[in-house]
């Protein structure tokens, strides 16, 4: 389905139930079950499409004064994106692909796999906070 095309009235909820429905697999699960976990964490959380094109159905994004994560599918993972996952403290350790990276991390879930739920919302909360904070590190700039 071109969800370009689709997307003319359609809000990025029902867009984000679509891509979901699309999957039809443990991956459609499993993006269903976070995305349950990402509101539970923060009720006001906003949901996005973003990055569609005719080539591809687009990515589900969870905003909070900027993003907090983005939840990818591919054919054998599904990868929750943090775009600030390096300035999160992350001592359940969920945190498992892009580990090189300076700004973001991510969450590989494979199919079977389970996730720590409270530690999930830990880092989604942790997330909303920096993002609400309005910086990702401390500043520099000296009071005046």
């Amino acid at each position: 389905m071109n969800m370009s095309g689709a997307s003319e009235g359609q809000s990025a909820s029902e867009l984000i139930s679509e891509r979901i429905a699309e999957l039809g697999d443990w991956r459609g699960g499993t993006l269903s079950r976070m995305r349950k976990l990402i509101k539970e964490a923060d009720p006001d959380v906003v949901e996005e499409m973003k990055w569609i094109k005719s080539s591809t159905p687009g990515t589900p994004v969870w905003s909070h004064d900027g993003i907090i994560c983005t939840g990818e599918s591919y054919k054998s993972v599904v990868k929750l994106t943090f775009a600030k996952g390096a300035s999160l403290m992350d001592p359940a350790r969920l945190f498992n692909s892009s580990l090189d990276g300076n700004t973001r991390r991510a969450i590989d879930i494979h199919e079977g796999e389970e996730v720590d739920e409270s530690a999930f919302k830990a880092l989604i909360r942790q997330a909303v906070a920096l993002n609400s904070s309005g910086k990702s590190k401390p500043s520099k700039k000296a009071k005046s």
